[in-house]
């Protein structure tokens, strides 16, 4: 706690809105686009590579956080304040630091597949900055931040290989998707089944539980669509510019379709339960890694001009 109020003595308004900015690239929106840009209109193998590793990620993350229950430093002491626009979004346990694994997997995964110096500095800096601006704001503590940087970096660099062959030698692939949805199955029957303490957080508890059902949906759906693309479908990132754009802006709002249009529905028919979740997002991965890279290559291969 002695370096988090040090950090607290050297608050200003400029630095609480500088650090508030920096700190929302740490959310899933930025890792889950960085996945889906790079599987649509970069290399689907690296895509692949990026949905695996941030999947994983979460649910390691979410798994840490519900055994150790950790509470927040201003919880742990309160005495310390925090950072009040931070406060909002910084729900849950503290430990371990889900905004620094995230921002370490989205940044470390492209600085380990791109060969660029310059670029690789960049990512390194953008994990450094959102790491510190954890500390900063004052919701997590050292500890939470160092280990979730362990977490993430180990994840990038001990998968990486794997999918690098995955070319000539899936099965390592295979594999390492199948302990991931065996992992978020781990979690969900963890939340569903054990019997916790009378005195849990019922909101934390109930986040890992969400978690546990969302990435299972999450995870199943990304080694399917990885079995089929690779049986049948070969879709292709490659096409002409304006597709390009097509692709994108089109897909990524049926995507949000497919999140947003079906939660009403699926309310009216199974209530608040999880298990929508799972279904939800199990579609949605199901459609942005195999039917819509499908549907757009089946559309380039048409069109009479180069890519």
């Amino acid at each position: 706690m002695q370096f988090l109020y040090l950090l607290e003595s050297i608050r200003t308004d400029f630095l609480d809105t500088v650090f508030g900015a920096i700190t929302t690239l740490g959310g899933k929106t930025l890792m889950l686009v960085i996945c889906i840009i790079t599987m649509w209109c970069v290399n689907k193998k690296r895509g692949y590579y990026l949905l695996t590793t941030c999947f994983t990620g979460i649910i390691i993350n979410q798994t840490l956080k519900i055994l150790f229950r950790i509470p927040r430093p201003w919880i742990k002491d309160p005495k310390f304040t925090i950072v009040a626009s931070a406060r909002g979004a910084a729900t849950g346990y503290s430990f371990p630091s889900g905004h620094t694994q995230n921002i370490t997997i989205a940044m470390g995964a492209p600085a380990r597949f791109i060969k660029n110096t310059a670029v690789r500095i960049v990512c390194i800096t953008i994990i450094a900055l959102v790491a510190f601006s954890r500390m900063y704001l004052g919701v997590h503590t050292p500890l939470d931040v160092v280990v979730s940087l362990v977490i993430g970096a180990a994840l990038v660099m001990s998968f990486y290989p794997f999918f690098d062959r995955s070319d000539e030698k899936p099965g390592p692939v295979y594999i390492i998707m199948g302990v991931m949805c065996a992992l978020a199955l781990l979690l969900t029957m963890l939340t569903e089944l054990y019997n916790w303490p009378a005195d849990i957080d019922l909101h934390n508890l109930e986040s890992a539980r969400e978690a546990g059902y969302l990435t299972s949906g999450c995870s199943l759906a990304t080694l399917i669509s990885y079995y089929l693309d690779r049986k049948y479908v070969h879709s292709e990132t490659g096409a002409v510019w304006w597709l390009q754009i097509i692709k994108l802006v089109v897909g990524l709002a049926l995507i949000l379709a497919i999140k947003e249009g079906l939660k009403p529905v699926f309310a009216m028919i199974i209530g608040d339960h999880p298990i929508t979740s799972a279904i939800r997002y199990f579609l949605m991965v199901l459609f942005g890694a195999l039917i819509w890279p499908g549907i757009i290559t089946w559309i380039s291969k048409k069109l009479p001009v180069k890519k």
